[in-house]
């Protein structure tokens, strides 16, 4: 297979769940949209310039992660008003009033974001994207006891901070 129809293949593959990964860690569709956009247009260059691409899952989420760090790292502070719109936008909104899994919704995808980044990053890849600790390392370019370890201590974080409740 060569490059090409392995990109597209890629492509076919990994953007949707791409896209779900970058909405759940950016809360706005559009910029995940254009995250992963952003992500398949940097892996086309890496190949284009004669770079070899071995796994492209693990390549295009350590794309898109550095994507969302740039993203972060340019994002100015959102007003209370701001805020509030964007939790109605998150995947987890329903008007329709199924209201009691939403609220557990939000409240888990709230408790998930107080999380420091590398366990917020690693229960999310492992639990929202569904990919497995050996996966993850390989998406962030770390080991994989280190990838388990801190799913481990993000899943006791969220346990400990909802025993608070």
């Amino acid at each position: 297979m060569n490059e090409e129809s392995a990109f597209l293949n890629a492509f076919d593959e990994y953007a949707d769940a791409l896209f779900k990964h970058c909405f759940f860690r950016v809360s706005d569709r559009e910029v995940a949209r254009d995250l992963v956009q952003d992500a398949f247009a940097r892996t086309w260059d890496h190949l284009a310039q004669g770079k070899e691409v071995r796994d492209y899952r693990a390549f295009l989420y350590r794309t898109a992660g550095n994507l969302i760090i740039d993203f972060y790292r340019k994002k100015k502070p959102l007003s209370l008003e701001e805020i509030s719109e964007a939790e109605k936008n998150t995947l987890f909104y329903d008007e329709r009033g199924e209201r009691e899994v939403a609220d557990d919704a939000r409240r888990l995808l709230a408790a998930i974001r107080t999380l420091p980044e590398p366990y917020r990053v690693a229960v999310t890849m492992r639990y929202i994207d569904d990919l497995s600790p050996k996966e993850i390392a390989e998406a962030l370019g770390e080991k994989e006891n280190a990838v388990s370890v801190r799913i481990h201590r993000g899943v006791e974080k969220l346990r400990a901070l909802f025993k608070e409740e």
